[in-house]
């Protein structure tokens, strides 16, 4: 379920919607820097602590920074409400203590950025949830590994780093038929890109470090969809305390502002790159979803406004030896990308992610 749309178009949201302004009337928001706020009396802080009125109780689940960021990442991803988390791995984190619990199942993809299956493998099945692994591209796979335990399906799309697509349409119809509940990470797009509620899903998570930040200064998380799942994980993050600091909040409510106009940028290089790329006589294989090479092209521009902006590629070799010995000369030998194991920055970055993100 989405609220309805605001008749502002993305753009114009993306600077004017979550707005706060104080008694003061500024014009650019302010940023609340503050542990805890004030009460008028007894009554009202009994009142604010037993969620029986609307305010600023304490930081660690209410801060007008926060709220913000959270309001206008919902209203971009058309979402009722949404959480903010400290950084993407922790609002992973809480959906799963939030929705899961022992004897559940998720059922996701070996498709996925490395410390997610890290987390599901090493820690969910320590606490008894179990874990199944399907091919991300094939929804029949997915329907047929549904059992009376699933709970959950988990994936992104594209994936990270090969951009495998999935079909969200036809993933999402057989979650709703099966009462499972779908999340969606939309690191890689951003809803500048795809918009994963528009389709029969019912959660979006965020690495907000990545392009809603968009350069590399900050961590943050989000998840956003109805109130009703997203209460569940809010509470998770009152509790238990994963949550976005105030001044991270206010950096990634700003950056959101220019998010359409940086993603169209991003995408418009990767396009430009992944086109030569595929035509240098080293390069075995380019993945990128706007190439008419891509194998599922036609879905992603489906459900994507472009191709988005990272190109993985694979260098030719005889074995696996050579191709990360290939892989590193080639990092190494980069003059003008950064060395480093983040994405989504204004800076073009290089990584080999055998070795270092993927690679635990």
């Amino acid at each position: 379920m989405t609220k309805p749309v605001s008749p502002m178009g993305f753009e114009t949201r993306a600077v004017r919607d979550g707005t706060m302004r104080s008694e003061f009337g500024e014009h650019s928001e302010a940023l609340y820097l503050t542990s805890s706020f004030v009460f008028d009396d007894a009554e009202e802080a009994a009142r604010r602590f037993q969620n029986l009125e609307p305010g600023m109780v304490y930081s660690r689940f209410t801060n007008p920074s926060v709220q913000m960021f959270e309001q206008r990442l919902a209203s971009l991803e058309e979402a009722q409400d949404c959480v903010a988390t400290a950084s993407g791995m922790s609002a992973i984190l809480s959906v799963c203590l939030g929705l899961l619990k022992s004897g559940d199942e998720i059922v996701t993809t070996g498709s996925l950025f490395g410390a997610t299956i890290q987390l599901f493998d090493n820690f969910m099945t320590k606490f008894g949830v179990g874990v199944k692994y399907v091919d991300l591209s094939r929804p029949e796979e997915w329907e047929a590994a549904i059992s009376p335990a699933t709970r959950l399906f988990y994936l992104e799309t594209p994936s990270n780093p090969l951009t495998q697509v999935a079909d969200l349409q036809a993933i999402g119809t057989i979650a709703r038929k099966a009462g499972v509940i779908t999340v969606v990470d939309n690191c890689f797009c951003t809803p500048a890109i795809q918009q994963p509620l528009r389709f029969p899903i019912d959660l979006v998570l965020h690495s907000a470090t990545k392009y809603l930040d968009g350069q590399g200064r900050v961590l943050g998380g989000a998840v956003a969809g109805p109130k009703s799942l997203v209460d569940q994980i809010r509470a998770v993050v009152r509790t238990c305390g994963p949550c976005l600091s105030a001044f991270n909040a206010w950096v990634l409510h700003r950056s959101m502002e220019t998010l359409a106009l940086r993603m169209r940028a991003h995408s418009e290089s990767a396009l430009a790159l992944a086109a030569w790329l595929e035509q240098h006589p080293s390069v075995a294989r380019v993945f990128y979803p706007g190439l008419a090479s891509h194998p599922q092209h036609a879905l992603a521009m489906r459900q994507q406004s472009s191709g988005g902006a990272i190109v993985s590629f694979e260098l030719k070799a005889d074995n696996e030896g050579q191709a990360q010995e290939r892989a590193f000369r080639l990092v190494n030998a980069v003059s003008l990308f950064s060395r480093t194991g983040n994405l989504g920055d204004t800076r073009s970055i290089i990584t080999h992610p055998a070795s270092t993100t993927h690679g635990r």
